[in-house]
């Protein structure tokens, strides 16, 4: 049976600051960001947005009449919680009009969450084929003005629906996973910036990666030729570079050429995006599906996940001939298109009014966010949504 992603979307809210102004601001050389970091834009998220609205926004591009009632399982993974006991899939379920009768629940493994509701959705599929699971992965990436991660920072969600006879990505029934103990990246309950160790994390990074895809060849007798490209995690997007130099030496100077290509298509929404924690995986392979002239339906996608912390998985995917959709694409360069640009001062300002953990009640002004779904605040200590006509 054919399980895997059958729809996909995105959504970023409104705004964003450039890095070169960023870098400017910061007394950088712009090609610090631009090529050390490899990003080129970043998104700044109002105090409006939370992870349920862009959830819920990435999830209107998936969901509609044919689906709706289909949905029976409803997976939100997040490391931007917005709550230490109710679920963001529960809102996630309301503000969708999803049905009563689905599960509904949140996962938490830092960058990871998405790719463990996948598999945990695969097997359900497998089990229910004439239903339907919801994957989100949402979130705000933090770390502070001024910090040595600012630049990492950004935000947004990627949504998608598993089913059988899927018409995007068939999903690959085995996986390599590799996990351990590991500091390299935290955000402690009293916080909502993250702390890091950013070398280590780096170096954790491309061990997992190693590990995994290489244990996933020999275990399914594969070379990596057998795959048309790799996809992979994208906090920023010079770290999934790094992580694809470790294996190049393993391949012809002709091929090397060609999984250099498909990464740069793989990371052109990102790039102006910037980190998206569980989401920037996917946002990567959207990415990779509306910005790849060379790929074709049957081509196997490897697909690296990483979540600090540490959980490593490495699984491939084959294209299915609905892979390409030039609508999607164009409704994804809009949402990017038509955000403002801040200025340094103005994005500060912005990052500055993100509700404290013990802010209290408050009601925010969502008049200028024209998003669907918003958040308007904190009343009697439970949170408020809004959804716009």
């Amino acid at each position: 049976m054919n399980v895997g992603i059958d729809k996909i979307g995105f959504f970023t809210p409104n705004y964003y600051v450039d890095m070169v102004d960023l870098a400017n601001a910061r007394n950088e050389n712009p090609n610090k960001y631009l090529i050390g970091i490899g990003q080129t834009e970043q998104a700044v998220i109002p105090n409006t947005q939370d992870t349920v609205t862009m959830a819920a926004n990435a999830a209107l591009q998936v969901i509609d009449d044919s689906n709706r009632d289909k949905i029976s399982l409803i997976i939100l993974g997040t490391e931007t919680g917005i709550d230490n006991s109710k679920s963001g899939a529960i809102y996630l379920q309301n503000l969708l009009g999803l049905s009563r009768h689905a599960r509904a629940f949140e996962i938490k493994q830092a960058c990871y969450g998405a790719t463990a509701g996948i598999q945990m959705a695969k097997e359900f599929v497998n089990l229910h084929p004439n239903q339907q699971a919801l994957v989100v992965g949402a979130d705000v990436a933090r770390y502070g003005v001024r910090t040595a991660g600012e630049v990492t920072q950004g935000g947004g969600a990627v949504a998608m629906t598993i089913a059988a006879d899927s018409t995007i990505l068939k999903l690959s029934k085995n996986s390599s996973v590799y996990s351990d103990d590991i500091m390299d990246f935290w955000r402690p309950l009293n916080r909502t910036e993250a702390l890091v160790d950013g070398h280590y994390s780096n170096d954790i990074y491309q061990q997992f990666f190693v590990k995994t895809i290489h244990d996933y060849l020999q275990t399914n007798d594969m070379n990596l030729t057998d795959l048309s490209a790799l996809v992979f995690h994208l906090p920023y997007t010079k770290m999934g570079l790094k992580g694809l130099r470790e294996i190049l030496p393993e391949l012809s100077e002709t091929d090397q050429k060609h999984f250099l290509s498909e990464f740069e298509a793989s990371r052109v929404y990102n790039k102006r995006v910037g980190n998206l924690y569980t989401g920037s995986l996917y946002l990567s392979l959207l990415s990779l599906l509306d910005n790849s002239d060379d790929l074709h339906a049957g081509d196997q996608i490897g697909i690296f996940s990483y979540g600090s912390g540490a959980q490593g998985e490495f699984y491939t995917g084959t294209l299915q001939p609905g892979f390409k959709n030039s609508q999607r694409k164009k409704q994804i360069n809009e949402i990017l298109n038509q955000r403002t640009r801040l200025t340094v001062p103005e994005y500060e300002t912005m990052f500055a009014q993100w509700p404290k953990l013990d802010a209290g009640d408050y009601h925010l002004d969502d008049l200028k966010d024209h998003s669907q779904f918003t958040f308007t605040g904190v009343n009697e200590s439970k949170r408020q949504y809004q959804t716009k006509a």
